[in-house]
């Protein structure tokens, strides 16, 4: 045998097989001819024991060759184990950065597996994307609680997510800028009683609007969106995550993301903006243009704001529980949406009234496509 390092990253075993093919000898005469059993020499050569350096020695005299040899296959074979594992974590860590993959398999929208290669053939037909370095297009416009000019990998897979649910769900209705109006007009007859919520998804489909309920990604803080099917303007999507479940900010979301269909905003590129209401919202002066009309168009839609500064005017600073809801009747809104509003202002306290903010969780995920809390949809 050549007395060369031998620089080829081959199993051990696979040399000595050749040596032993050259001379003709048998593993029962390789083991005589070393002094050990039969059980070693098999060993060594299928790989379940590693060269030691009396071995190395042992099988450079009986091959000819130097001990350093041996060492120097064993050590490129298992640097070629070690680069091949360390380069399948590289490849690991690179997928867990694009994706929530543990909260995305615990949801039932990607399978578990150990296999980088599988992981990453369902990324790419969840991101419906050709190869993982490719940037999913998600074309939509995100309420949410971060920077509305990134997309966090958690944020991405909502959208994904919702995109995919929303092709799943049908409407007889093409949707027609036209009839916005009336649109409006028939939600105005369900803000003053909680339980008419149940009619929300109904009402959205007939006039051709996809509408469906998708809890949120933890960390993500995604309040709701609106996106286009194949970015075509006859064909929204509304997704709300009800991160807060309390009638005004559900109310409120839902006119934000209206506003952005009734604009055609988010149908080509992404758009997002920060969330309005609770302990992490944006300050209204931060906000582009475009956010501050949603909000107030959501705002508007609600309370007629020119009643309200005459209510303040007329209370300021004792709010009583009676003259809230006297206000709400004259205005044809829910108290609740009355509080949060007088809550955002800094009028009251978010800690104030809390009993009037009901929750609309129960109520809305009855009947509108759902997908968390322990449910998963096929898509």
């Amino acid at each position: 045998m050549d007395k060369r390092v031998i620089p080829e990253a081959f199993h051990p075993g696979e040399y000595i097989r050749d040596e032993l093919e050259e001379r003709g000898w048998a593993q029962a005469d390789l083991a005589v001819i070393l002094g050990y059993p039969p059980s070693i020499v098999s060993d060594v050569i299928t790989g379940r024991r590693s060269i030691s350096p009396e071995i190395a020695a042992a099988l450079g005299e009986a091959f000819d060759t130097s001990a350093q040899v041996w060492l120097n296959v064993q050590a490129a074979y298992q640097l070629a184990q070690k680069s091949s594992k360390d380069d399948e974590i590289k490849r690991r860590a690179y997928l867990y950065d694009k994706a929530p993959i543990r909260e995305m398999q615990k949801r039932g929208w990607i399978e578990s597996s150990s296999s980088v290669d599988i992981l990453e053939s369902q990324l790419c037909r969840f991101f419906d994307i050709k190869h993982i370095g490719e940037k999913p297009k998600l074309a939509h416009a995100a309420r949410k609680s971060t920077d509305y000019k990134d997309v966090t990998s958690s944020q991405a897979a909502y959208l994904a997510r919702a995109r995919q649910l929303a092709r799943v769900l049908e409407v007889d209705a093409i949707y027609d800028a036209s009839g916005f109006d009336a649109l409006i007009d028939e939600l105005a007859a369900l803000r003053s009683n909680h339980n008419d919520l149940q009619y929300i998804p109904q009402i959205l489909a007939g006039y051709g609007i996809r509408f469906l309920i998708l809890e949120q990604i933890p960390a993500s803080k995604m309040d709701g969106a609106c996106m286009w099917l194949d970015r075509d303007p006859t064909k929204p999507v509304v997704v709300i995550s009800v991160r807060y479940d309390r009638i005004d900010f559900f109310w409120h979301t839902l006119c934000h993301e209206l506003c952005h269909i009734k604009r055609k905003e988010g149908l080509y590129h992404p758009l997002a903006e920060v969330a309005m209401l609770g302990s992490d919202a944006q300050p209204s002066e931060l906000k582009v243009a475009r956010e501050r009309r949603a909000d107030k168009f959501a705002v508007d839609f609600l309370v007629n704001q020119a009643e309200l500064d005459d209510f303040i005017t007329r209370h300021d600073p004792l709010f009583s529980k009676k003259a809230i809801v006297a206000f709400s009747r004259r205005v044809s809104t829910h108290p609740g949406v009355v509080v949060g509003q007088l809550q955002h202002r800094g009028i009251i306290p978010y800690s104030h009234m809390r009993a009037m903010l009901v929750s609309v969780k129960n109520i809305i995920t009855k009947v509108a496509l759902t997908d968390g809390w322990g449910k998963t949809v096929a898509a």
